[in-house]
């Protein structure tokens, strides 16, 4: 009877039913496809702004030596306190492309919006960046500095963006951090327990493809 059995076989619905919720769990575990995922790159270069550089900290409490800590490969920290991402094109070539790159973490946006540069500009930086980062045969990850409401207009363009390029996308950086006195040594910027926390959600990101 179909109340017993799926059909006259030997095998019943709940073992089918796992075997295929066994299926989805497989499917949602694969990662995304990563362009120049598995390159012979040596470094990971974290490349951005101030809060790459570490500001409000001291020096070797940024999150590029916190990341350092969790990873084998070598970190390093290219950071220019008050970038945009036009002065980022400008240094790409000698911070970051000639340094044999594995994996590049691009981290921009906060001072273009203080300067007011129309947020299609920045997206199409961050686009040309990640294409010249890719075309040297390394990978790249953008990171979303969005916290709730805090830059949320960046989100959803810094997503899309990762997606069509085949790059890492490491969302809401700063959320709980931009928001707690305790994580932060100013209005914006966090302090060394703020930048260890970014340390280890860029790291939850890129582990599986630096392994």
């Amino acid at each position: 009877m179909l109340g017993s059995r799926c059909w006259a076989g030997s095998v019943n619905c709940p073992a089918i039913g796992l075997v295929f919720a066994l299926i989805l769990i497989l499917a949602g575990c694969s990662k995304p496809e990563i362009r120049n995922s598995g390159n012979a790159g040596k470094n990971i270069i974290c490349f951005g702004d101030s809060i790459t550089f570490g500001y409000g900290a001291n020096p070797g409490e940024d999150y590029p030596t916190a990341l350092g800590k969790l990873v084998t490969l070598p970190v390093i920290n290219s950071g220019v306190d008050g970038d945009t991402t036009f002065a980022a094109l400008e240094r790409l070539d000698n911070d970051v492309l000639a340094k044999n790159p594995r994996l590049v973490i691009v981290e921009f946006c906060g001072n273009d919006f203080l300067k007011k540069i129309p947020k299609e500009n920045t997206v199409k930086n961050l686009a040309v960046i990640i294409e010249r980062i890719q075309a040297k045969g390394a990978m790249a990850a953008l990171a979303d500095i969005s916290a709730g409401v805090f830059f949320q207009e960046y989100r959803a363009a810094f997503k899309k963006l990762a997606a069509q390029k085949k790059a890492v996308f490491i969302p809401v950086l700063l959320n709980k951090i931009i928001t707690n006195p305790e994580m932060k040594s100013d209005f914006f910027h966090p302090n060394a327990r703020g930048y260890q926390i970014i340390a280890k959600r860029i790291y939850q990101a890129i582990a599986v493809y630096i392994k």
